[in-house]
């Protein structure tokens, strides 16, 4: 069977898109908490330390720079790593949201 150049352009596209997994594509997504005038600067700390693993001091300057800046980008990765870790801090009462880049 012989196809022209358009049929094989629309067949690889339509598979590349069935194919593509949303966490697979290569976008990597930021897990950014926001300040607030309620949650203690120790007990954002202890929840950076439980739910995203970061050291004492890592958790400690992100905890400040949020202070400061009024947020900061605690966690980078693929949505799907981020979603539970932004349900548990946000559980937990902190302010926290996914931002993904818009690929442009």
């Amino acid at each position: 069977m012989m196809f022209s150049h358009a049929d094989t352009d629309e067949m690889v596209l339509t598979e590349i898109t069935e194919d593509i997994d949303t966490d697979s594509t290569g976008n990597v997504a930021r897990l950014v908490v926001f300040n607030d005038e309620h949650n203690t600067f120790n007990w954002v700390i202890d929840c950076f330390i439980q739910v995203l693993n970061h050291s004492e001091t890592q958790a400690e300057q992100l905890a400040l720079l949020i202070h400061l800046k009024g947020k900061a980008t605690v966690k980078t990765g693929p949505k799907s790593v981020l979603k539970p870790l932004k349900d548990s801090l946000t559980d937990k009462g902190l302010s926290a949201v996914i931002e993904e880049d818009s690929g442009k």
